[in-house]
């Protein structure tokens, strides 16, 4: 029986609380055009101009090459225009003005950029990121350009490895343009021109750089083919097919060994028991063992009733948020591959979806028979984003205190970020609304006992985490190749293109992890152990977990991180990654877990 003290919020009664979820679905429409509005004006805000005149200033910009170690305010090593910068507030970066000198259509021959003078220290840093491949980053547009900073040189000759340091003091740009937009940008370096840093002396320095222009006749809409031409080679491709054959047998090897564990052994057990429990127990005059003796607990509620309804509505609306990025990307919609856009679309995606998440987990929740739906909602809205709006402001805030150029200015991120909290907020209460208000009653084809029956003892191996481990092995290796890609494209290696394998993997991983979840929780129920609701979704989200961990692995073994603003970027976003990557999984693990026990318990007389 609910009393309508559960149903109060901040002092608000049953009616008025239902009233104002009314006008606030009424007015729901008209506010979330308005803040998209906004969203799309100060989007557009970031846009450039993407057309020139002859003679016209045509810009590039500079970002520190993450993840590699970042030389400070004098990368490319000559002063840049600190308050000619462009702000990416949903990237995460300020692309500062680089200070070359481009004239649209104007060819020029080692025109000289600055004089510098290395000291001691500053040339023994410069040999440490050359030996570590340090490229500088810069952008036209939304194009990303690289090129080495410096090379190594090894002479074998003598019974020592001599190695020498060089960094490249002049830079060759090709600029290829059409009517009269930039459609690729190219830098070329040249042997001839470096700067020997292999001692620790003061090195006086040129830095000169050449500019010619080349037509073309590909139109601006398809400048980024050259990246994604890029980001799929031959190898790449073979790589990924590869995998998708290997996942796709692995599976097949699953569904196989579920099939014959179905006929010979499950459907086996479902026609002995198909007549009522007591009755046969009468007729075999011996004691059962096993999942049919605990038919009177297993649709046993779990403990945490609200967290765990949370968890499946956040779960549910991340699984939806990334079909909908990959459908997106596969489909060409959106430009997914430019950084701006594709930050863009996940945001407002979010904010979007935060309605399935209010609708799936009230609904859930009233399932179980919750009666503090407003203490459940509140833990919704938090449970991802709370600690996802965490990260960020810890992470800006390391940034601002060490002055790294992926700090953003305060007043505008205080500004947008209380739109898009406002929006998130607004869909999670109208989602909320709709859940209390169709409520469907729990299908448990068993009556539940009063009184819970005693867990047995387990061994080890059936523990929460050697169960996990298990689990999310095999789920994890579906996407091992997937998520390096995405590392390398965060860290700025190369550009993700490859959503039409990632949405194909999505629908292996999802597929595996249901299968997973279903042997676990069978083994589970095996052993008489009723509490599979909070098993069969750590089993299944625990292949976030695997994720995180080769982040770190990545981190420690195939970049060169030292810095702490780094270090805190990727770790502290890498770790919301996996964790969004646990909810999701959790959730599918969760409902496949379910179906298997209904279906289960269904096919025998329990009462």
């Amino acid at each position: 029986m609910r009393s309508d003290g559960d149903d109060s919020w901040w002092g608000l009664g049953r009616q008025q609380l239902l009233g104002l979820l009314v006008m606030v679905e009424l007015s729901t429409v008209p506010f979330v055009a308005l803040l998209l509005i906004f969203l799309g004006s100060h989007v557009n805000s970031e846009a450039f101009d993407h057309h020139y005149n002859s003679g016209d200033v045509v810009p590039i910009y500079a970002n520190k090459a993450f993840p590699y170690p970042n030389l400070g305010d004098d990368f490319p090593f000559c002063s840049q225009d600190a308050k000619a910068r462009v702000d990416k507030m949903l990237n995460g970066n300020h692309l500062v003005l680089t200070p070359y000198k481009f004239e649209f259509l104007e060819d020029k021959q080692f025109e000289l950029l600055c004089k510098k003078t290395f000291s001691k220290t500053y040339v023994s840093k410069l040999r440490s990121v050359i030996e570590d491949g340090y490229r500088m980053l810069l952008y036209h547009e939304d194009m990303p350009i690289w090129a080495l900073v410096g090379t190594v040189d090894m002479d074998h000759r003598d019974k020592t490895i001599k190695t020498d340091y060089y960094i490249y003091n002049h830079y060759d740009f090709e600029f290829v343009y059409h009517n009269d937009t930039v459609i690729d940008v190219i830098v070329l370096v040249d042997s001839s021109y470096m700067v020997n840093v292999t001692e620790d002396v003061e090195a006086d320095v040129e830095f000169t750089y050449s500019v010619r222009w080349f037509v073309t006749q590909d139109p601006y809409d398809k400048r980024m083919e050259t990246y994604i031409n890029y980001s799929n080679v031959p190898p790449h491709n073979f790589a990924v097919g590869y995998s998708i054959a290997n996942s796709s047998f692995t599976i097949l090897i699953l569904i196989v060994c579920l099939l014959i564990f179905y006929i010979r052994v499950l459907r086996k057990d479902i026609s002995k028991y198909a007549c009522d429990v007591e009755e046969a127990e009468m007729a075999d005059n011996q004691e059962h063992t096993g999942w049919k003796n605990i038919h009177g607990d297993v649709f046993r509620f779990p403990k945490y009733k609200s967290l765990f309804a949370a968890a499946i509505g956040s779960g549910t609306q991340l699984l939806v948020i990334m079909i909908a990025i990959l459908i997106l990307g596969v489909t060409d919609v959106c430009q997914l591959y430019l950084p701006r856009v594709f930050m863009n679309v996940l945001a407002s995606i979010y904010a979007l979806t935060c309605v399935i998440s209010g609708y799936t987990s009230t609904s859930f929740y009233h399932q179980l028979e919750g009666t503090r739906w407003t203490g459940n909602l509140l833990l919704t809205v938090g449970l991802y984003l709370g600690p996802l709006f965490l990260t960020f402001v810890v992470n800006n805030t390391v940034a601002v205190l060490y002055g790294s150029t992926t700090a953003l200015p305060s007043g505008e991120t205080v500004k947008l970020s209380l739109f898009w909290i406002l929006l998130a907020l607004l869909l999670f209460i109208l989602g909320a609304f709709f859940g209390k208000k169709k409520v469907l009653d729990f299908q448990a084809p068993c009556r539940t006992t009063k009184c819970p029956k005693e867990v047995p003892k387990l061994h080890w191996y059936r523990g929460v985490l050697p169960q996990m481990a298990l689990a999310g092995f095999l789920p994890f290796s579906v996407i091992i190749l997937q998520i390096y890609d995405i590392l390398n494209a965060v860290s700025g290696y190369k550009i993700y293109t490859s959503y039409d394998s990632m949405l194909i993997m999505l629908f292996l991983i999802l597929i595996m992890t249901a299968l997973v979840s279903v042997v676990m929780t069978y083994f589970q129920l095996s052993a008489e152990d009723h509490e599979w609701w909070w098993r069969s979704f750590l089993c299944g989200g625990s292949t976030g977990l695997y994720v995180f961990a080769y982040s770190i692995y990545y981190s420690l073994h195939l970049t060169e991180m030292n810095d702490l603003t780094q270090t805190m970027f990727f770790f502290g976003y890498m770790a919301c990654l996996g964790y969004g990557i646990f909810l999701a999984l959790g959730t599918v693990g969760f409902y496949a877990s379910l179906m298997f026990v209904r279906y289960l318990y269904a096919s025998i007389k329990c009462d």
